[in-house]
């Protein structure tokens, strides 16, 4: 005889279990806390086993024979249902346990002790971390497009179209990760190509004409803000470096003596070593720094914590300060002012002020061939920039050089 609805609701507890027997091996046990048990008998490899199928209520009568008749297919098959819902439970707890943001997580790790740099991580993890509140605590093989969508679409909506942008090149990269260590089938974010709002092309504002750069030197040598502030304002033109770079320079990076700036690979955006050299005008203003901030670990240490180096937003702040927009001058275009007046010049080696500026040609080919550093030539560049930054603060008129004596180093 089966069991019905009544006969399991009405089942009365005992001092010990028992048991209702309903049809092909499957019966209920009725425990002494009035627990009611699905469990079913079968034989495997000549050895009798039990199934555990679940609690009534939450498993129903119908449910109850629906999983027996599930475990006698499987037994027919050759398997063994216990040992079957073993290994899909232990699945399902890893598969809950490798959520996005533990594998995240993981692949950022990896990242970090590949060498990238320090920028490059900070980037990733502030990307990741706009992520996290929306599908972090989602198992990644569980994610769906539309979920992952649905995180791109939250930074769209405030306006930050390249920002969005990154982030499904950061989501891609961990269903990446995710897939090559067996958590995950595919790239979700990758499907995504083509669904975001696409960013116009806008480059950073730069000063690059020898007026506008004398007007803006002598804005410098007025600013009043803190001293410290000044001094990276000043340094700015003169390094040209990017400004993750000059902010998070640290004093056992420069050797005086030889005026030379070591910055290792990890700080660096293409991983490499690079090396400035310091003029004599950076080393006066080094000097006046050191008495400032050489107790220190950091250059530029943040006003709230010298275990931590300048906000990335000070001189930018500062030039806005001074009266300079966001379209017409920012801290990264120091880097185009000089480049832009160093190759009109002419008199530099356009590969020297490419080392200079610390790019990676893009041609692998072009970058085999031009394997030299061109140091010697970049000591001489370095001097005769800062000097001619000197001259342009003080309203000289610079004449343009002949342009045919390129390659040739003034003096030479």
């Amino acid at each position: 005889m089966t069991l019905t609805h009544l006969t399991v609701s009405n089942a009365k507890p005992r001092a010990k279990a028992y048991k209702l027997a309903d049809a092909d091996s499957l019966y209920l046990v009725v425990q002494p806390s009035g627990t009611r048990l699905w469990r079913m008998n079968y034989r495997y490899l000549g050895k009798q086993k039990t199934l555990h199928l679940g609690a009534w209520p939450a498993v129903s009568i119908a449910a109850a024979r629906a999983n027996r008749d599930d475990a006698r297919q499987k037994l027919a098959a050759g398997f063994d249902p216990a040992a079957e819902k073993k290994v899909a439970l232990a699945a399902a707890r890893v598969a809950a346990n490798n959520t996005f943001k533990g594998v995240a997580e993981e692949w950022v790790i990896k990242n970090e002790r590949e060498g990238r740099a320090t920028v490059t991580l900070e980037k990733i993890r502030w990307l990741l971390k706009m992520a996290y509140p929306v599908i972090g605590h989602l198992p990644i093989a569980q994610i769906s497009p539309q979920d992952a969508l649905s995180v791109l679409r939250k930074v769209e909506a405030t306006g930050r179209y390249e920002s969005a942008r990154r982030m499904r090149s950061v989501l891609s990269r961990v269903f990446r990760y995710a897939i090559a260590t067996a958590r995950a089938q595919r790239d979700v974010a990758g499907d995504l190509r083509g669904a975001l709002i696409t960013p116009r092309v806008t480059h950073l504002a730069a000063i690059t004409t020898p007026k506008a750069a004398g007007e803006l030197l002598r804005a410098i040598d007025g600013y009043s803000g803190h001293e410290i502030t000044a001094i990276a304002l000043e340094l700015s033109p003169h390094l040209f470096v990017r400004p993750g770079e000059l902010r998070r320079a640290e004093w056992e990076e420069l050797d005086i003596t030889r005026a030379t700036w070591s910055i290792p690979a990890e700080k660096m955006k293409m991983r490499r070593p690079h090396r400035v050299s310091l003029s004599r005008q950076v080393i006066d203003r080094l000097a006046r720094l050191r008495e400032l901030t050489g107790h220190g670990r950091y250059l530029f240490p943040s006003f709230r914590s010298a275990e931590q180096c300048m906000s990335e937003n000070t001189v930018n702040a500062a030039l806005r300060r001074l009266g300079y927009s966001q379209s017409e001058m920012t801290a990264h275009g120091f880097r185009a002012m000089a480049a832009t007046l160093l190759n009109e010049m002419g008199i530099w080696n356009p590969d020297a002020i490419e080392k200079q500026l610390a790019h990676l040609d893009a041609s692998a080919v072009r970058r085999a061939y031009t394997r030299g550093e061109y140091w010697e030539e970049r000591v001489r560049m370095m001097q005769h920039w800062s000097d001619y930054l000197d001259e342009l603060r003080g309203g000289a008129q610079i004449l343009r050089p002949d342009f045919g004596r390129r390659g040739e180093s003034p003096g030479g």
